[in-house]
């Protein structure tokens, strides 16, 4: 599976999210594209009170405080 995973820098939830993602990475076949909201315009006024934001396909799967099981229920 593909995601995109929105973030920004200095983001404790981001961190916490993407240490989930690489845990579940090791089990299931997990890769995302990073973009960080601070660089784009569209997404930081899209998702600045979301992030972190996982989504495919440009809808949101999963957002705010993402653990290692609602990563693991993406599949």
């Amino acid at each position: 599976m593909h995601v995109t995973f929105y973030t920004k820098p200095n983001c404790h939830l981001c961190d916490e999210a993407k240490l989930m993602m690489k845990l579940v990475q090791e089990d299931f076949p997990l890769t995302w594209d990073e973009v960080n909201i601070e660089l784009d315009d569209v997404s930081h006024e899209k998702y600045m009170l979301m992030i972190p934001v996982i989504a495919k396909d440009d809808k949101i799967l999963l957002y705010g405080s993402i653990g290692y099981v609602d990563v693991i229920g993406l599949f």
